[in-house]
């Protein structure tokens, strides 16, 4: 019976046989040579499976992105296309935001292409800036759920669109959420709006970018009306601050990169599809509830007034400062001559103390308020705000037309309607 030895290594009768040593040297050989051809068989083996795997998950990446592929960019153009003579083509960031979605809307109703961006953060609820993007979406603007720290999708989008504008109206807004969160304002107010000139400055052409600052800016100052030659640098909030920042950054950016830039110092808008976190907002759910308002006083018990502006009233003064707004100068990141740097004031010339707003919501409301008044803590607030908008005028024929009796009455239709009345919440677009 054949040993295993001799089934390896059988003798080929009739040529020749291998002896023990040579068999023994032929055995080693062999094994050796198996086992670097089962190594090498398994290399390969490995390789092709880390291709293929890096392949599907490529793919799945690609499918499953919140951004990216053919469709993605189908959607992206087919938004960005331009429906009358001598129209725009607009990137709108926050365009689910309360202004966002407004200025969107009336983009598109004139023609204009119009894309949107929003990271729908949870700030305050998502569900109302998804409801926003639903109203966007049945007006055919498509809006991309991204981040404007993304650098890649930021690049990506310019390089499916050609936007002739910007406007920029994504921030971490609120004066009273720094003191819980600040880093978000640095992320938003700050790195956002960097990372965004980045991909504007370097784009060819250059979009003219238009973009939101804040009365909050003017801070401490008691000099009134506000107007855009005050001092602006003693801000009463990180917010304030942020946006002061802003303001100089788009400065350095328009000087030595040739970008035309506006920038928009709003004063306290307010409207239907506004911000929850917001007074009028946060005064009309609480008094539907039965429950107590906080009214803050300044001091000596004096009341505080704000400048409130109705939303249609902003979103004209945004439509004309892109249409004002002049072209950029640069190409890829190169100057190539002086362009225009703007600030101006959108506001309503017409400050009201806030127990007269409580007054106006009761009215419409019919309804009681419950009043709280709470001497206002160092929270970052500032005790009036009023805004001098000759700028805006002469420049572009910025008028506000709305008194704060008709918006508020305008803003609790849409509330009782969006909020559990069974009637279908419509954003009009004047």
């Amino acid at each position: 019976m054949p040993s295993i030895e001799d089934e390896l290594f059988p003798s080929t009768p009739g040529k020749f046989k291998i002896d023990r040593s040579n068999r023994q040297l032929h055995r080693c050989f062999a094994s050796t040579s198996t086992m670097f051809l089962w190594a090498l068989f398994l290399i390969a083996l490995t390789a092709s499976y880390l291709s293929f795997q890096s392949f599907v998950d490529s793919g799945s990446r690609y499918l499953t992105a919140s951004w990216g592929g053919i469709q993605w960019e189908k959607q992206v153009r087919t938004s960005a296309q331009i429906h009358r003579s001598g129209g725009i083509s607009v990137l709108v960031t926050g365009a689910t935001g309360f202004v966002g979605s407004h200025v969107s809307l009336a983009l598109r109703k004139r023609g204009d292409g119009v894309v949107g961006l929003d990271n729908f953060n949870n700030y305050y609820d998502p569900s109302l800036k998804r409801a926003r993007r639903s109203l966007l979406s049945s007006r055919g603007i498509f809006v991309v759920e991204g981040d404007l720290n993304d650098a890649k999708l930021l690049a990506k989008l310019f390089d499916v669109v050609a936007f002739t504008h910007v406007m920029h109206l994504a921030a971490q807004a609120g004066v009273r959420y720094a003191l819980e969160n600040p880093q978000s304002y640095v992320h938003s107010n700050i790195a956002g709006l960097v990372n965004l000139l980045e991909i504007c400055k370097a784009a060819n052409p250059q979009p003219a970018i238009v973009w939101a600052s804040s009365s909050s800016v003017y801070g401490l100052n008691e000099k009134v009306p506000f107007s855009e030659s005050d001092r602006t640098d003693q801000p009463a909030s990180l917010y304030a601050a942020t946006k002061k920042a802003g303001e100089e950054i788009t400065h350095t950016y328009n000087h030595i990169y040739g970008l035309a830039i506006t920038g928009l110092r709003f004063f306290t808008v307010y409207g239907p599809w506004g911000r929850p976190d917001m007074a009028y907002f946060s005064f009309t759910r609480n008094i539907l509830q039965g429950k107590p308002i906080t009214i803050y006083r300044g001091k000596n018990r004096v009341d505080l007034a704000r400048d409130f502006t109705y939303i249609d009233d902003i979103v004209r003064g945004c439509l004309g400062s892109l249409d004002s707004s002049g072209k950029s100068t640069g190409s890829g990141g190169k100057k190539r001559g002086s362009a225009p740097y703007r600030i101006f004031n959108l506001g309503n010339t017409s400050p009201v103390t806030v127990p007269i707003l409580v007054d106006i919501l009761e009215k419409h409301l019919k309804v009681k308020a419950k009043r709280n008044f709470v001497e206002m803590p160092g929270n970052g607030d500032v005790p009036f705000t009023h805004a001098n908008i000759s700028s805006a005028r002469n420049e572009f024929g910025y008028k506000p037309t709305t008194d704060l009796e008709t918006g508020l009455k305008k803003f609790v239709r849409w509330y009782l309607s969006y909020y559990g009345y069974n009637t279908k919440a419509k954003l009009v677009v004047h």
